[in-house]
């Protein structure tokens, strides 16, 4: 993958994130914290499962390796989840910026939250931690069609894709 991949991969992460959370916002305190049983037990415990695990991996691309992930509980609604994860988007675009085309190719030596080392080429893990939000944003969606709240609009790749053609096509 080249750098301007990886960019590509973030804005649809973010975009994506955002239609996530503005679907989130219409729930109730008690909907967003109700235990529906999942992976993790509400859709606030998910979302800051999705933004935990991509804090932790940009910890670990700058040199820190966390040995937890923030508490759910540290997260009261849908407005202090997106204010911490904007804030951290732009840690991440800048680490994605300062590593340059070469350093998406880089290997990063980490270790795990149980302290098992290990080191991976950063676009991989970059991918992964794309891929490991689309899966828990299925999951979040399925939880808010359970709670029978408006779902969030598509998120799928290929609707990104199109809403960015359009935009170039109208530029």
């Amino acid at each position: 993958m080249n750098l301007q991949e990886l960019h590509t991969l973030v804005d649809y992460h973010y975009w994506a994130r955002d239609r996530l959370l503005d679907a989130a916002e219409r729930l109730t305190p008690e909907q967003f914290t109700r235990d529906l049983g999942n992976s993790f037990p509400s859709i606030r415990d998910t979302l800051v499962h999705i933004y935990a695990a991509e804090w932790i991996w940009c910890s670990r691309w700058q040199g820190e390796s966390p040995q937890a992930m923030p508490a759910p509980n540290a997260f009261p609604d849908v407005a202090t989840v997106r204010r911490t994860w904007k804030t951290h988007e732009e840690r991440m675009r800048s680490v994605l910026d300062g590593l340059g085309e070469q350093g998406v190719h880089r290997t990063i030596e980490y270790r795990t939250t149980d302290g098992q080392p290990h080191a991976q080429v950063f676009w991989q893990m970059l991918q992964h931690v794309v891929n490991h939000a689309s899966y828990h944003r299925g999951q979040v969606t399925t939880m808010i069609r359970q709670l029978e709240a408006t779902p969030p609009r598509s998120m799928d790749l290929i609707a990104f894709y199109r809403e960015r053609g359009t935009a170039r096509l109208n530029a």
